[in-house]
């Protein structure tokens, strides 16, 4: 956390996209818990976030896709960018 010039502290801005089946939404909500209860904001744009989290889905063919896209996104519009869920998860992984 850094010191804002009032002396408060700036929270940290967290962007984050689900992507996949349903077990993916609920650990995409577990994982949000988590960092707020942690002390990050939930950004709504990656260019106010300091890291961008994909959870992926590496089952569902269009999401599969959507996954990559995804993650290209992130990286290019902010840089910092955490990876998860089960993307390279399957039968040739």
């Amino acid at each position: 956390m850094s010191d804002t010039s009032e002396g408060m502290t700036e929270r940290r801005q967290v962007g984050f996209i689900s992507l996949g089946c349903p077990k993916a939404l609920v650990d995409s909500e577990r994982i949000i818990t988590q960092l707020k209860a942690d002390g990050y904001d939930i950004s709504p744009s990656y260019e106010a976030a300091d890291v961008v989290v994909v959870n992926t889905c590496g089952f569902i063919d269009s999401a599969k896709q959507e996954s990559l896209d995804a993650i290209g996104e992130a990286v290019s519009e902010s840089g910092r960018v955490i990876v998860t869920g089960c993307m390279g998860v399957g039968d040739d992984a």
